[in-house]
């Protein structure tokens, strides 16, 4: 039978209707439509897509005991390198990395491997997790952040037998999992809260409510709490602005504010939930990454009417994932591109009125690689807007460096670490994820986890 070049359709929520919930967007593989997809995995001898995955997955392994019907088994073989497989099945960019490399994807579409790793972490979501014994003098280790860095790095190190203590400064575990992605791409209860529940049943402790750099130090966690190693995911949570006059009228929300108020804290939900969020009827968002994406999405759900993607480049260089940007267009998101906001305007009492911008056209490649946006002369104009919502990325909170002694950080206040083992500049401590690299996906923070936990092995066991 010949290979269909084309992979099965995500059965989605309609646009008119999805527009108005938090649902869940994307519904997910049937078993017939799951067991088709993995048929057309072609098994290669030698697996390119598991080259482009930052964690390592056998993925014609999985998707053959989907083929097969043996969805247990195939949820086994992605634990064995993945801990988070319901969400990185939601949120990875897989187009830029598994299926990127899938041989089917030169002549037609890849397998989609993203949809078939969902599926089997769906169809295991109920699946019992076996406590770990540990010895009683198994070394003791500290995560910092409960993000997917530190989730990654702490069940791998529970595997292993070390004791590990997340602290995590919010009230919920899960970092940009939480706080960051909205409802109807990654549910809270049904994904994010079981996939952790997965990680404490391996004896991971996670005290939420805990700054470290404040409740304790890291030098404080070693030599008085008896920490071995201690490993930093703390995520880049710091939000970054143009800094264009205007930014702190009324109406004006980094990307971070405005999505931790409503995911995290259960804005969206009010006055079930006592958090306030307000939102006009035309929006304007600053940024064309996922997390605008996330912000325009989430301001049409919370009732506005025209909701703008204002960005500088054009629809080529727009770095969100193509899935979510034809979500959005589906929607009824307007997209303002080659546009660059000049001034943020506002009334005599302070409240957002308008956004003054300029018209960009594309010039020679810059240090990115992508072609640099330069303003067209006598080109402004005025975009009727009362909100705004700025998600032009994030930088690194630097609490944790400037309270650890001999932690070397680079002029961005990220923490240096050895590129293959993660080391810092202090003895027994990792870094990884964005407090490394800078604001990056989900699944290169869960691989640094688990570089790390190999790392922190090592170190300890040589100890």
């Amino acid at each position: 039978m010949a290979v269909s070049m084309k992979k099965h359709e995500m059965p989605v929520q309609d646009p008119k209707e999805r527009g108005k919930n938090f649902n869940e967007v994307a519904l997910g593989y049937d078993e017939e439509t799951a067991v088709a997809e993995a048929e057309r995995c072609l098994h290669c001898k030698i697996p390119k897509c598991r080259e482009g995955c930052p964690v390592a997955v056998h993925i014609p392994e999985f998707i053959e005991k989907i083929k097969e019907r043996d969805f247990k088994s195939a949820i086994d073989i992605i634990h064995e390198t993945n801990s988070l497989p319901a969400i990185c099945g939601r949120v990875c960019p897989q187009e830029n990395q598994c299926e990127k490399h899938c041989v089917l994807g030169i002549k037609g579409e890849p397998v989609a491997i993203g949809r078939l790793e969902r599926f089997a972490a769906d169809m295991a979501k109920d699946e019992e997790i076996k406590s770990i014994e540990y010895a009683p003098n198994a070394k003791k280790v500290a995560i910092i952040g409960a993000g997917p860095a530190g989730l990654t790095c702490a069940g791998d190190l529970a595997h292993k037998g070390y004791r590990v203590t997340i602290f995590e400064a919010l009230h919920k575990a899960g970092g940009v999992l939480s706080y960051g992605i909205p409802e109807f791409r990654l549910p809270k209860d049904k994904v994010v809260a079981k996939e952790i529940e997965k990680i404490e049943k391996l004896g991971v402790k996670i005290e939420v409510n805990s700054v470290i750099g404040r409740l304790y130090t890291v030098d404080e966690l070693m030599e008085e709490d008896g920490f071995d190693a201690v490993f930093i995911g703390t995520g880049a949570g710091l939000p970054k602005f143009q800094g264009i006059p205007g930014e702190n009228l009324s109406g004006v929300y980094s990307a971070n504010e405005f999505l931790t108020r409503c995911n995290l804290m259960k804005a969206y939900d009010f006055p079930n939930y006592a958090t306030p969020i307000k939102v006009g009827k035309k929006v304007a968002v600053i940024g064309g990454g996922n997390v605008a994406m996330d912000g325009a999405r989430t301001a049409l759900r919370l009732g506005a009417e025209n909701v703008y993607i204002v960005y500088r480049r054009s629809m080529e260089e727009l770095p969100a994932r193509k899935e979510e940007v034809e979500h959005a267009k589906e929607e009824g998101i307007e997209f303002k591109i080659l546009t660059n906001p000049t001034e943020i305007l506002g009334d005599d009492n302070g409240f957002v009125t308008g956004l003054c911008c300029v018209k960009m056209e594309l010039g020679e490649p810059d240090a990115s690689g992508r072609r640099r946006p330069i303003a067209v002369e006598n080109s402004e104009f005025n975009l009727d807007v009362d909100t705004v919502i700025v998600a032009i990325g994030t930088g690194a909170n630097p609490i944790i460096a400037n309270t650890t002694k001999g932690l070397d950080t680079d002029k961005h206040g990220h923490i240096i670490a050895d590129e293959k083992t993660l080391a810092t500049s202090k003895e027994g401590v990792y870094a990884g994820g964005d407090i490394v690299t800078g604001a990056a996906t989900v699944i290169l923070a869960m691989g640094a986890g688990r570089t790390a936990a190999k790392s922190i092995d090592a170190y300890l066991k040589n100890k």
